[in-house]
């Protein structure tokens, strides 16, 4: 397998939000509250990339995910934040991102280029719900 395009540093900042950091890279950090739920936390996360897409266009990107609360039998999460970690980060933030470090997996970098052409909008459906 080839090596990816860019290796970033990780450097977690201190608090959640939009960072320029020191190797050139743009660094989101986002905490996941108790109260939080899937679809909010998605909806955060989005907002996130779209606006650091939007300040600092094209400059490569890591995400920073903490979770507060959501334990469960899932590798220590419940079935939403195991599932949020595991399926969907991977499957729609991921390909927008450089890097990126979660509870569930640690450090990781996109084997890909990052893509910076995310869409309009984030449209989540839940099994089952109306």
């Amino acid at each position: 397998m080839p090596e990816p395009p860019f290796i970033p540093a990780y450097r977690k900042p201190d608090t959640e939000g939009i960072w320029m950091q020191f190797d050139n890279t743009v660094a989101i950090r986002h905490i996941v509250r108790a109260e939080d739920s899937f679809e909010q936390a998605a909806a955060a996360v989005f907002d996130y990339l779209k606006k650091a897409q939007g300040d600092f266009p094209d400059w490569p990107r890591v995400f920073y995910l903490d979770v507060e609360g959501h334990t469960g039998e899932y590798a220590g999460f419940d079935a939403d934040f195991y599932e949020f970690q595991q399926e969907f980060f991977f499957s729609t933030m991921a390909p927008f991102l450089t890097g990126f470090h979660m509870p569930l997996t640690g450090p990781l970098v996109n084997p890909e280029a990052q893509r910076n052409d995310l869409p309009d909008e984030l449209v989540v459906k839940i099994p089952g719900a109306s």
